[in-house]
């Protein structure tokens, strides 16, 4: 038996263990060893983590994009020579094969290089004369802090599809991991804290529906992204905007396959197969329903 983690925060750059209630070990899902003791974050810590962002804000926004974007260069190498390390923890506390979990990380490093595009893609837009004597210029300015609430069933990527954007945009970003799987974004943050982040600008938080609620009231909190179910997305789509907040919250999805007739039926079954049920189908984009055409309804049904 190894010895139980411990689950902690990063708040302006310092690892902190949480002082609110305990919450349900984290378990092995193959063998249900007890991989760590479980904390979640007291509103006083979000509190501290939300004000150390906040003070950390201005700093961050007049930052040139090039030099913003260098801590991600950093960190890109990082994960990249930590992959296989990071891979195992997923593995480990999730459950998925160790090949689903190099699939999921190369997913992340993949985000993080496009982010570091910022500052071609951040560009703003002078238009002269669209009308008589009227010019017009578009500019792009961070928000603010930006609020990353994360699912269990991909306990890397998902947090990379919000916050290299926001960070290369200049946005101080607090990331929530899903209680079920904290272990993985932990690792991720001990290369975060290697890349040389200035303090307060990228920070975790642990802890479960209470957290969640406590970053998207919060008023120093301007944007929340969300990843998981549908009901709860929509949830926190209603709670966000009710405050003012912009929120992009993604749920499940319907994921219809068409299968053509010329279609290679041994490499077409293996596709479903894989796309239905790997990752015990915990994707949004799991197919959940075949529309074969012509002849391929045959040999797809076994008639």
């Amino acid at each position: 038996m190894r010895k139980a983690a411990e689950v902690r925060n990063y708040v302006d750059g310092q690892w902190l263990t949480p002082e609110g209630e305990a919450g349900a070990p984290i378990l092995n899902p193959a063998t249900q060893e007890i991989l760590a003791e479980y904390r979640n974050t007291s509103g006083t810590e979000l509190d501290q983590a939300i004000h150390a962002a906040a003070t950390a804000f201005p700093a961050w926004r007049n930052t040139p994009a090039g030099e913003r974007i260098q801590p991600l260069f950093r960190l890109h190498t990082l994960i990249q020579e930590n992959k296989d390390h990071l891979a195992k923890i997923i593995t480990l506390e999730c459950g998925k094969t160790f090949n689903e979990s190099l699939g999921e990380l190369t997913r992340a490093i993949e985000n993080i290089e496009v982010a570091c595009g910022i500052p071609t893609l951040s560009q703003g837009v002078f238009s002269e004369d669209i009308a008589g004597g009227i010019d017009e210029i578009m500019i792009r300015q961070p928000v603010g802090i930006s609020a990353v609430i994360c699912p269990f069933n991909f306990p890397a990527m998902i947090a990379f599809w919000f916050a290299p954007y926001a960070l290369a945009c200049g946005n101080p970003v607090i990331i929530k991991p899903s209680e079920r799987v904290p272990l993985t974004m932990q690792a991720i943050f001990e290369l975060i804290d290697q890349a040389g982040f200035p303090h307060g600008v990228v920070q975790m938080v642990q802890g479960g529906s209470d957290v969640a609620e406590g970053l998207i009231d919060h008023p120093e909190v301007r944007t929340i992204s969300f990843v998981g179910s549908t009901p709860v997305a929509r949830k926190v789509y209603a709670r966000a905007t009710a405050l003012g907040k912009r929120a992009q919250c993604q749920g499940g999805a319907k994921n219809p396959i068409v299968v053509m007739p010329d279609a290679d039926p041994e490499m077409t079954i293996r596709i479903l197969v894989d796309s239905a049920f790997g990752c015990a189908g915990q994707r949004c984009l799991a197919a959940s329903l075949v529309l074969p055409v012509g002849e391929a309804q045959y040999w797809l049904l076994g008639s």
